[in-house]
């Protein structure tokens, strides 16, 4: 009977999927207790929005502190070349020579730089950050769990069009389609389970590393020192200025602007 075929196409992907969401979220659930750890606003921003979470915080910082200025037209003018820590060291090299460049290929030079990595090293040895390679599984694992529930769906009405029971390819009988529902059943708990315990998916953060987050409240004060911790954990979209934020959404268009021009 056709309907069997269809019965363990839709359990095998359940069975299967479900079975690599399992492998990467036991891959990364290094549990263990921070204890008294405090992080600091770097290492905030990798846990919340990653490489370029912590370039907008370093462009931030040295506008507020004016080491750097960052005009609505989407160009960063170097005030103070003497950065105060390897990171804004790293944004100054990145603007280069000239003292002054678009927005958009600073921020991508010092997300890929060796300050920031060491920082994503640090992070990942502590069990507070995850590899690359383990965000990357669980929202792939999580994305094929998805689908075969899909999958699930579409197989059971597949049986239900087939032909009667009487014919050569007969469809299953009411208490035969209860067997589909059980495919169907597992892959939505699996994804359940996963919101519950390993959500966001793709979070920078290892579960340990979310549950210190947890603890973080943004403030919502005009200090510069709330100022920056509100763009470590929330963005550029914490800013209160519009001119600086959209500057650091969108970049600007610096392709239309003359070399230097601001």
């Amino acid at each position: 009977m056709l309907w069997v075929l269809f019965l363990l196409v839709a359990w095998g992907a359940a069975a299967l999927s479900c079975l690599r969401l399992c492998l990467a979220a036991a891959s990364v659930d290094r549990a263990r207790d921070p204890g008294e750890v405090e992080l600091t606003l770097y290492e905030t921003a990798f846990l919340t929005g990653g490489p370029h979470r912590v370039a907008d915080l370093a462009l931030v910082t040295m506008h507020l502190r004016r080491r750097l200025l960052l005009a609505h037209t989407g160009w960063a003018t170097v005030v103070d070349p003497e950065g105060q820590d390897e990171v804004e060291r790293t944004v100054i090299r990145a603007i280069g020579p000239e003292g002054q460049s678009p927005i958009p290929p600073i921020r991508s030079a010092t997300a890929a730089a060796e300050a920031v990595r060491a920082l994503a090293d640090r992070l990942v040895r502590s069990g507070l950050a995850l590899p690359g390679g383990a965000r990357t599984d669980i929202a792939s694992a999580v994305r094929a769990v998805r689908g075969s529930a899909l999958l699930a769906a579409v197989m059971t009405g597949a049986a239900l069009l087939l032909p009667g029971q009487g014919r050569r390819l007969g469809g299953p009988t009411a208490a035969e389609l209860v067997w589909f529902g059980l495919p169907l059943l597992l892959t939505l708990g699996a994804l359940a389970i996963a919101r519950m315990e390993i959500h966001p998916y793709s979070s920078w953060a290892s579960p340990t590393g979310q549950r210190l987050l947890d603890s973080v409240a943004a403030p919502a004060g005009g200090a510069d020192h709330d100022v920056l911790a509100a763009v470590a954990v929330r963005g550029v979209r914490a800013l209160d200025d519009p001119a600086l934020r959209a500057a650091l959404a969108t970049g600007g268009h610096p392709a239309h602007l003359p070399h230097g021009g601001h």
